[in-house]
């Protein structure tokens, strides 16, 4: 017997696994959760960098609407910043409040569910989650543009290095929020210090006289006139400085304790940078006489200009630059820590695939961040990485959330009209009035340059919630029907025999360890092989009854089984199993299946069979060649992996018991401490006599502990395990991803193992199987 591989020799069987070491890192154990908790100086890069990197373009989003009705316009620029920054303070303090109150995290998505509804609880969760989506488009975009603002001749290769880009953030936050945040923390409290550096200069020059920017002399060609309507629009886009500010309400349960506390200290510290930088950018934009077109703003931003006046083309200038083009890269990170999190949070609840509740070796939301990925890479192939197409779509779902957050806020103070709510609500009916007014300027402005996509896309998101939600609770329904623990002990044996190869008598072998009651042995080879086979299997089965011909099985096997099982009449709830002796000669699945392809497609299509159990006896190269009759093995031993105790589980511990085996353990492989108690409890109260064998999976990895637990069994020598799969059937094929497909995951990890016979106990939902609760 070979010995249990080390996790690190696991990794390195193959050339992805050292890939995976060397990328990722080493994996860590779910008890280091706690230490990968953030501190509030690495948590400020890793959440606030979307909002820091807004001040880099949000005095420019307002000069670009004022330029519209010509020079006149420019002296609303600081006045109007002076209103986004007060907003920018009312929203800053309403999500102080909101983290000390839902310290859980969840952010807009919590505080509108729990105090207006569901619906705007989705709507809010859904609005923000399309707007991390592009809020990674548009910042690997922007970023891709300022590196050919500065190197023209990479221009040509904007897509592929924006979508290098998103490779790049993936995998560093793949390797873990601390780890990002390490990385990510120079260029972002450089980018503070350096446009600090830049305001401080410049205001240090304009004591003795403001240098003037070269774009001051720059006729601006009134083509609207000043209207209120003009003044909300510059207001709104000048709003664009609030993108972000959602992010640390979201990943509260990122922080180092207590949570809440350094959650809102964080949210000061954000404050106390990025208004002031956005104001100073203002006031300086209007002191040195900045001016900006379309055109310009293509080439150069606001920003630049600004730093080009104050410094000239010297290496400060280069260094503002630079920190800019990083940090408006880096404003994606902010999205992949919440995007996930408030993904596992929405799994959670029911309303997105339980998968994103999985941590990857890293201890993060590894299929959130891998999601977010695709969907920003397919968004900027789509709009080939052209950042005026996609700024249309930006902002709209951010603002949604910020008005249902600020709407559930003031709802919560009227309930609890604890002391001091007036002005806590009054804060939040300040924020909710002007995000909401933000939102309908911004649809009104943006609708036909592309924000009736983010709007149209809403719905379709709360409508996949909602079809989400109303699946697993039709599973929840199924799994929590109650059975007897000494319910369905018949079980009869379909037994298949291709021929009477060494494959077959190992199959023959397994049948005399678990002693079945009921064998009918079926040929399922050529017709005009029978007598031979019968022959053969007289003298190799004595005592499992004749060989009986499978009608139709030369023309069509699957469709002849399928209707030779629905010709037995059989109990309700009741089992047939069919057998399947293989020969596994193939140390690969994927030629294992083309090598065997048509029982393959059986044991596929036995699994949407009701009341059919398939197991899989393969021979392996290793094992010893049986030549003639099969010997019983001296023990059988049956292990039900579970992680529940629904009744899926029951159905499988009820047939792992008709097995007659020495011993049968229900194995939970536990990967969450706190799954420990809930788990056993239910255990108990359902009545289960099987004992239940609870092991560590530290690593939140099954493979490693569950065979360490098969091979305490199979090292004892002459010992047969059966592992007993519980395995959930959906109606319906997409239904399927919704769940974690662990079975599909045992069956290929064990069919190469000695000594091992895996057999799926299938549960079909909406079946005979599942009986309707209220009949119970």
């Amino acid at each position: 017997m070979e010995g249990t591989p080390t996790r690190e020799a696991t990794l390195g069987r193959d050339l992805s696994g050292w890939v995976k070491l060397v990328l990722l890192g080493r994996a860590l154990a779910s008890h280091k959760a706690e230490h990968q908790l953030l501190p509030k100086l690495l948590a400020l890069p890793v959440f606030a960098s979307d909002q820091l990197s807004s001040v880099a373009y949000a005095t420019e989003e307002m000069l670009l609407v004022l330029v519209l009705v010509g020079a006149s316009g420019l002296p609303l620029l600081t006045p109007l910043s002076v209103g986004v920054a007060l907003l920018l303070v009312v929203v800053i303090a309403s999500y102080r409040q909101t983290v000390r109150a839902y310290p859980q995290g969840g952010g807009s998505y919590i505080v509108a569910r729990q105090n207006l509804g569901l619906i705007p609880g989705l709507t809010a969760a859904g609005a923000i989650q399309i707007s991390y989506v592009l809020t990674v488009a548009v910042s690997v975009t922007a970023g891709a543009i300022a590196v050919t603002s500065a190197a023209a001749g990479l221009a040509p290769y904007k897509l592929p290095m924006a979508l290098a880009f998103i490779v790049l953030i993936t995998v560093a936050n793949l390797r873990g929020a601390k780890e990002a945040g390490r990385l990510f923390a120079i260029p972002t409290y450089g980018f503070v210090v350096v446009v600090g550096l830049t305001l401080a200069w410049g205001a240090w020059r304009c004591v003795s006289g403001c240098p003037q920017a070269d774009t001051a002399d720059l006729e601006l060609e009134a083509v609207s006139g000043l209207t209120v309507l003009l003044v909300l629009r510059a207001f709104s886009s000048g709003a664009t400085a609030l993108t972000g500010v959602e992010a640390i309400a979201d990943g509260v349960q990122a922080f180092r304790r207590p949570q809440s506390k350094n959650a809102a200290a964080t949210l000061l510290l954000m404050g106390a940078m990025s208004i002031p930088m956005f104001l100073g950018i203002s006031i300086m934009a209007s002191a040195l006489g900045v001016r900006t077109n379309e055109h310009i703003a293509a080439s150069r931003s606001v920003l630049s200009q600004i730093g080009e006046t104050v410094f000239g083309n010297g290496p400060m200038f280069i260094v503002l630059q630079v920190f800019t083009a990083l940090i408006l890269i880096l404003a994606a990170n902010t999205a992949y820590q919440d995007f996930p999190r408030l993904a596992s949070i929405l799994a959670r609840d029911g309303f997105m695939p339980s998968q994103f509740r999985n941590r990857g070796d890293r201890l993060v939301f590894s299929n959130g961040i891998a999601v977010l990925s695709a969907l920003a890479a397919v968004l900027v192939w789509l709009f080939d990485a052209d950042l005026t197409r996609l700024i249309q779509l930006y902002v709209v779902g951010v603002f949604v959330a910020l008005t249902l957050s600020q709407a559930g806020m003031v709802r919560r103070w009227w309930s609890l009209r604890t002391q001091g709510w007036r002005w806590k609500a009054a804060i939040n009916v300040i924020g909710a009035s002007t995000t909401g007014m933000v939102f309908l300027i911004v649809v009104a402005t943006r609708f036909t340059l592309g924000a009736w996509m983010v709007i149209a896309a809403l719905p379709i998101v709360i409508g996949q919630f909602l079809l989400v939600a109303r699946h697993y609770r039709s599973v929840a329904r199924a799994l929590d029907i109650a059975m007897p623990a000494d319910a369905i002990t018949e079980n009869e044996v379909l037994f298949l025999v291709p021929d009477l190869g060494p494959a077959t008598r190992d199959g023959i072998a397994y049948l005399r360890a678990i002693r079945p009651e009921h064998v009918t042995a079926l040929h399922i080879g050529p017709a005009t092989s029978f007598d031979l086979a019968a022959a053969d299997w007289a003298l190799a089965a004595p005592r499992l009854g004749e060989l009986q011909p499978l009608p139709g099985a030369d023309e069509h096997l699957v469709r002849s089984l399928r209707a030779a099982l629905r010709r037995r009449a059989r109990s309700n709830g009741g089992f047939v199993t069919v057998v399947v002796p293989e020969n596994a000669a193939e140390r690969s699945i994927l030629r294992q299946v083309l090598h065997n392809r048509s029982l393959f497609l059986l044991k596929t299509s036995m699994l949407f069979e009701h009341g059919v159990v398939v197991t899989d006896v393969p021979l392996l190269p290793q094992e010893p060649v049986i030549t003639g009759r099969p010997h019983e093995p001296e023990r059988s031993v049956v292990i039900v992996p579970v992680s529940n105790a629904s009744y899926a589980t029951a159905r499988a511990v009820a047939y792992a018991r008709s097995l007659h085996a020495v011993r049968v353990e229900a194995l939970f492989l536990v990967t969450d401490n706190a799954d420990i108690e809930p788990v056993a409890t239910a255990w108990i109260e359902r009545g289960f006599d099987v004992p239940l064998v609870m092991v560590e999976a530290p690593f939140r990895e099954l493979a490693v502990p569950l065979l360490e637990e098969i091979r305490t069994h199979t090292s004892h020598g002459d010992t047969i395990v059966t592992v007993v799969l519980p395995e959930v059937v959906p109606r319906r094929w997409w239904q399927s991803l919704l769940h974690g497909q662990t079975a599909l995951y045992f069956k290929r990890l064990l069919l190469f193992e000695p000594h091992v016979v895996v057999t799926s106990v299938p549960l079909h939902l909406q079946s005979p199987e599942t009986p309707d609760p209220a009949t119970r």
